[in-house]
C-alpha cells in the first residue's frame, strides 16, 4: 500500500497538479492586487468616484460610516459590493487563464506538427507491381 502510494505521488499528473495550485494561489494574489489597485479606481473614475467593495447594505437596525464599522459592531451586513468584486476578479483571472491554455496549446501544436517531408523521389514500382508483371510475363 505504501509503494502504491509511493508510485501515485511520482506520477507527473500529481506533482502537475501541486505545482498548478501553488502557481494559481501566487497568480491570485497578482489578480486580487490587479482588481483592487488598478482596475477598481479606473472603474470608480468613470462611475462617479463608486469603490464596489464598500458597497453593503445593513440587515437590521443601524446606521453605519463603512462596511468595517457595521462588521465591527456585530451588526449583520449584506455586503454586495465585494460579491461584485468577486465576480470581477474571477472574470480577469478566467480571461488570463483562456489567454495562458490558448498560447499553451498553440505551442504545443506547432511542435507536434510533422514537418512535410520533402517530395520522395520515385520510389518505383511496388511489390505488387512487380509480382503482377512476373505473373503476366509468364503467362507469355
Amino acid at each position: 500500500m505504501i509503494q502504491e502510494f509511493k508510485d501515485f505521488i511520482a506520477k507527473g499528473n500529481v506533482m502537475d497538479m501541486a505545482v498548478g495550485i501553488i502557481i494559481g494561489a501566487a497568480f491570485t494574489a497578482i489578480v486580487g492586487s490587479l482588481v483592487a489597485d488598478l482596475i477598481n479606481p479606473i472603474i470608480s473614475l468613470f462611475l462617479g468616484g463608486i469603490d464596489f467593495s464598500g458597497l453593503y447594505i445593513v440587515l437590521g437596525s443601524g446606521d453605519y460610516a463603512s462596511i468595517a464599522a457595521a462588521e465591527e459592531a456585530g451588526a449583520a451586513v449584506f455586503a454586495y459590493g465585494r460579491f461584485v468584486m468577486a465576480v470581477i476578479n474571477f472574470l480577469i483571472i478566467a480571461w488570463v487563464v483562456f489567454i495562458l491554455v490558448k498560447l499553451v496549446n498553440r505551442a504545443k501544436d506547432a511542435t507536434s506538427k510533422p514537418k512535410p517531408e520533402a517530395a520522395a523521389a520515385d520510389p518505383g514500382p511496388s511489390e505488387l507491381d512487380i509480382l503482377m508483371e512476373i505473373r503476366d510475363a509468364l503467362k507469355k
